[in-house]
């Protein structure tokens, strides 16, 4: 059982980090697609609410996560 819940735990840990980590590289891509011409000739105003909503997903997402597995019916 020991074993298990340390397992459960990594995994958890893993997905919040994957979570921030996704969500930055969101960001820089879409400040790159709103300030440069990597994917669209002359930038796009695309960009800064991508940017926005990956900014705050890479702070709040986190936060909804363990507030989600803290629940008392589970996961």
């Amino acid at each position: 059982m020991r074993e298990n819940d340390e397992n459960l735990w990594r995994n958890r840990f893993v997905a919040m980090n994957l979570l921030r980590i996704g969500a930055t590289i969101v960001v820089l891509l879409a400040l790159a697609l709103w300030q440069s011409d990597l994917f669209v000739e002359g930038g796009s105003i695309l960009g800064l609410p991508i940017a926005l909503a990956a900014l705050a997903l890479s702070f709040a997402g986190p936060k909804y996560l363990a507030r989600r597995w803290r629940r008392p019916d589970g996961l």
